[in-house]
């Protein structure tokens, strides 16, 4: 894993990060601050975001916060093929062109993780 200032990060026990520099000399090349009850605390990693050399990791661990995906959409169904609407409006406006075609229109409320159901290989 390559950490960057332009990623989100929280550590494995699921504290959230801010994360100031990923050029820090060799050993611990990542720098940033943790948060704890008391405010945010200094921290620095190894350039892959582990804490420490453990093989069973730490809870200081950095992981990569993905961005959720939280839309609603409408999806005018027929015979052989299906419209994807970003508003119902434009849904009942396709279903009023096509009246004769469309079969259903149906309301899909998305929530998942950025990347969720892909391969990342």
């Amino acid at each position: 894993m390559t950490i960057s200032k332009d990623k989100t990060y929280k550590t494995r026990d699921g504290r959230e990060v801010r994360i100031y520099a990923t050029d820090g000399c060799p050993g611990y090349a990542i720098h940033g601050a943790v948060r704890i009850e008391a405010g945010w605390t200094s921290e620095e990693w190894y350039h892959d975001g582990q804490y420490s050399t453990s093989i069973h990791g730490s809870g200081n661990d950095l992981i990569e916060v993905k961005p959720r995906i939280k839309r609603t959409v409408w999806i005018n169904v027929r015979d052989c093929d299906l419209s994807l609407h970003d508003s119902f409006r434009n849904a009942e406006t396709y279903h009023q062109a096509h009246q004769d075609k469309v079969l259903a229109c149906v309301k899909i409320e998305i929530d998942c993780d950025h990347g969720e159901g892909l391969d990342d290989e």
